[in-house]
Order: C-alpha cells, then sequence, then structure tokens
C-alpha cells in the first residue's frame, strides 16, 4: 500500500501498520496513506485493524510540519481532524491495536476508533499539547469531550496529564488491555467477533450514534481552519 502505512487483508480483516521512524509521526504523507487505506479497506468490505511498531502507536503530528509555519500547521490539523472524523464514521468496524506509546494525534486516533486495545508496560498515552505549548484546537476538545469520562476530560485536556495503559482504560482512552506478546492475537479476536455482526446495522447504528458529535466535528474542523489558537 505504501511504506508509511502497509496493508494486510486475511480473513476480511485489513491490517493497518503504521511505520514512520522512531515516532511514528503523522505527517501529510502518512494521512494520505491512511486515507487511501481505508479507501482499499472500505473496497474489500474489511474490519480494519491499525497498529504501529512494537512500543509505539505514535508520537503525534510531525513537529517539522508544525513548526514550519501556521499555514502547514494549520493544514496538518485539518487533514488530521478529517481523518478521525472519517474513522469515526467509517462503514465497517475499526479497532486499534495500540503497541506502546500513543500520544497528541496518537491518542486521538485511539478516540476515534470503535475498539481499542492497548498493551501493559511502561507506556504513555494521553494529550501533551499544553505540555508543550500548543493550545488544544477545537476539534481536540471537542473529541475528548465525547469519547473520555468526565473525570479524565478536564484532567487530560487541560492539565495534559498522561496516563500509563491501566489509566488509559480507566480514562476511556482503551477498551481493554492485555500483555504485549497477546495484542495481536487480541486484536485479531476482536475483529473476527466483529466480522459477525451486521454490517448495514453497524453503518447506520454508528451514524445515529454519532450524528451530533460529527456534526461537531465538522463546525469545529471549520473554527480551526479559521484561526490556530
Amino acid at each position: 500500500m505504501s511504506e508509511l502505512i502497509s496493508y494486510q487483508l486475511e480473513d476480511g480483516i485489513a491490517t493497518l501498520t503504521l511505520a514512520n521512524g522512531k515516532v511514528n509521526a503523522i505527517s501529510p504523507d502518512v494521512i494520505a496513506a491512511f486515507n487511501a487505506a481505508l479507501d482499499r479497506a472500505e473496497q474489500d468490505r474489511a474490519v480494519v485493524i491499525i497498529t504501529g511498531q512494537p512500543g509505539i502507536l505514535s508520537g503525534g503530528y510531525d513537529l517539522k510540519v508544525m513548526t514550519s509555519g501556521p499555514q502547514n500547521a494549520v493544514a496538518l490539523v485539518a487533514a488530521g481532524s478529517t481523518l478521525a472524523r472519517r474513522m469515526l464514521a467509517h462503514p465497517y468496524p475499526v479497532i486499534v491495536a495500540c503497541p506502546g506509546h500513543a500520544v497528541a494525534k496518537g491518542a486521538f486516533i485511539l478516540l476515534s476508533a470503535d475498539y481499542r486495545i492497548g498493551v501493559e508496560g511502561p507506556f504513555n498515552i494521553g494529550l501533551n499539547e499544553v505540555q508543550i505549548g500548543m493550545t488544544m484546537h477545537h476539534v481536540g476538545i471537542e473529541l475528548a469531550r465525547d469519547r473520555l469520562r468526565k473525570s479524565a476530560f478536564h484532567r487530560s485536556v487541560i492539565n495534559g496529564e498522561m496516563f500509563d495503559p491501566q489509566g488509559a482504560l480507566d480514562a476511556g482512552f482503551l477498551d481493554k488491555v492485555v500483555p504485549a506478546e497477546q495484542l495481536q492475537d487480541a486484536a485479531r479476536a476482536a475483529a473476527l467477533q466483529l466480522k459477525k455482526i451486521n454490517m448495514t446495522a453497524h453503518r447506520n447504528t454508528k451514524l445515529k450514534v454519532r450524528k451530533a458529535l460529527l456534526e461537531t466535528l465538522d463546525a469545529a474542523i471549520e473554527l480551526d481552519q479559521q484561526h490556530l489558537v
């Protein structure tokens, strides 16, 4: 599929593996590869598993792009937000098998999926934007507001608190935590279970459940493109 996103189809399950350097930075090219992979998965009518390299899903947006000028930063955030919205409305189930750290946009990938499995270990999961001097964008706020537990929302978004995998499970970033050696099997088992549901009912119900969120994200994407503050 791409050297940035590999694509493997087996038994109606499409595994998308992110591989972009040590921290799997989310760049414009990675987002383009993500969209192309989701296009292919939709054509294949496949349940999707998104994963990364051992120890990391993603460390977030490519800082070289984010610091190269306001226009580039706004464009990258908008593309990433549009990808998140697409994942939330994807017509087939989307699973994230998180093999370790998931920071900033990496954590938002978790918040954009239908089912999230993490691994035990000394890993950080969360939204560190305010730690590194970035005001949280509107889409990020609304996505976190919808998907995180209320008790964790302010701690995560305003305080930039990072969570270990168990804490991330409690906060709402993850649905399950397994030993690292069991991640692939756990993700496949979840995908096989999700293959049994009626996909038309899944798609229609997903769009009903997330209707208000998707509308809110559409408005937030517009706001973020108007001003990066």
